[in-house]
């Protein structure tokens, strides 16, 4: 039989500001797009229904800062993901090829887009590359299906001009740039951050999770904090996100008896511990560090013996985390606005997925009922923002024709209760039962992408809220 509906969400409490819907409405979808928001729809209408009285609804979660590669993320963070509620996520380090594989292997019924990370040793020479070797790698990772490029300085900072060259380079192709701040002159803390804004110059960028400069490495972190709400205020021309969790992540791998990422150096010594990888198997045995392990199909942080044993047995070239993100930047960050009334930082993030930190909704709507953000402005950080950002119109809200991209939200659990991504239900009370990925891509992609088995789903970036604002 041929249904009017292929879904029907009935009496759920809509949070949609784009369209200025809320209230208590039906939502009816067929074939991937919503059709009806409406009272009393006709559930025989409908193939399957679900009754989400007493929950809100929703546009999907785009998360725009998550790692779901072989290199950092893992085989799990596409369930994560789901679990959590998000149907669309920019995986932001690659490699394109390692996402690609895991999309296909591990899908779940996300929306995904990657940017590969240029880095020595995998998309460039040394640190300081030539424009030309800068193009080639740009040109090699959109033909694979990335959206762009990642410059990942917290672990493989470049010279200030080639830092430059490529958001120049990005700017002037209109692809995607996101920018881990530092140099080899700066670290990770705001003094690389304010380079960061420095050498972007009038070039757009995605500047990545503003809390993690933040954290009192140079002066106390609410300076900081203060200083970096300063800066994004003066440059409108910068797209941002922070996070919520107190863990932050990264690649843990050590050379030559030293972690190789200047950020795991940074956060032993922030324990007290040496930068070496006699200090870090300490701290993992303290559980201060705390490595990343799969355990019943998710990523779990463990500490102690087991986890020693697991870092040495992987040659160190693991996923870890650290607790050093203090809670006042993040709850300014989130929260901040301009004299306008938007928001100084453009989204709440996880920089999680196959990383255990995935809380835009367990710790998000916590701000919710503090008061500090009000529903509709949790729906713009969360859905409507990133997703403009990411150049996908019609995601982020629940108008007709709309992508019928869905999150319902348990606002007393604060946790997802079900999704809905491209029209299918991804999860349902905890359950996955999305299959398949759909990869955002652009036009030099959508054969690689393709042979992969995967659909292509294209986006322009140059018309993307990264260039043309929010």
């Amino acid at each position: 039989m041929n249904r009017k509906y292929d879904i029907l969400l009935k009496g759920g409490t809509l949070a949609d500001p784009v369209n200025n819907l809320h209230g208590v409405y039906d939502v009816g979808i067929k074939t991937g797009k919503i059709i009806a928001v409406a009272e009393g729809l006709n559930t025989g209408d409908a193939g399957d229904v679900f009754d989400v009285s007493g929950y809100y609804v929703m546009p999907g979660i785009v998360d725009l800062h998550t790692h779901l590669s072989k290199w950092l993320g893992g085989p799990c963070g596409h369930k994560m993901l789901a679990q959590a509620g998000v149907t669309t996520a920019l995986d932001m380090s690659g490699p394109i090829d390692g996402v690609l594989d895991y999309a296909r292997d591990y899908g779940a019924g996300l929306t995904v887009a990657s940017i590969d990370r240029l880095t020595q040793g995998y998309s460039i020479d040394g640190d300081d590359p030539s424009y030309a070797q800068l193009e080639q790698a740009l040109n090699r990772c959109l033909k694979k299906g990335s959206i762009g490029l990642k410059i990942m300085a917290g672990n493989y900072p470049l010279t200030p001009e080639a830092t430059a060259n490529a958001i120049q380079l990005c700017n002037d192709r209109k692809a995607y740039v996101a920018f881990h701040a530092a140099t080899v002159n700066t670290g990770s803390h705001i003094e690389g951050f304010h380079e960061a804004i420095k050498l972007a110059g009038d070039n757009c960028m995605h500047l990545a999770h503003i809390n993690s400069y933040c954290r009192g490495l140079i002066r106390p972190c609410m300076e900081e904090t203060q200083e970096a709400i300063d800066a994004l205020e003066a440059h409108p021309n910068i797209r941002s996100e922070a996070y919520l969790s107190p863990l932050n992540g990264n690649n843990g791998k050590c050379v030559n008896g030293v972690p190789e990422a200047s950020v795991i150096r940074n956060c032993l010594k922030m324990g007290g511990y040496e930068p070496t990888e006699a200090g870090y198997e300490k701290a993992i045995m303290d559980g201060w560090a705390q490595i990343n392990m799969v355990s019943g199909g998710e990523t779990v942080l463990r500490s102690g013996k087991e986890a020693v044993e697991f870092w040495k047995a992987m040659g160190t070239d693991t996923g870890v985390s650290f607790a050093v993100n203090p809670p006042q930047p993040r709850y300014w960050l989130a929260t901040a606005k301009r004299d306008d009334g938007e928001f100084v930082v453009d989204a709440i993030s996880t920089d999680g997925g196959g990383i255990p930190r995935n809380v835009i909704l367990s710790y998000g709507l916590s701000l919710v009922k503090m008061k500090a953000l009000s529903m509709d402005e949790f729906v713009k950080k969360a859905s409507v923002n990133p997703g403009r950002i990411l150049g996908m119109n019609n995601k982020g809200h629940l108008g007709l024709g709309a992508d019928a991209d869905i999150t319902v939200v348990d606002y007393e659990r604060q946790k997802a209760y079900l999704s809905i991504g491209s029209g299918k239900l991804i999860m349902y009370r905890g359950y996955v039962c999305g299959k398949g990925t759909n990869i955002l891509t652009t036009e030099d992609g959508v054969e690689n992408v393709k042979n992969y088995g995967l659909n292509p789903v294209l986006t322009d970036i140059s018309n993307s809220a990264l260039y043309k604002g929010i």
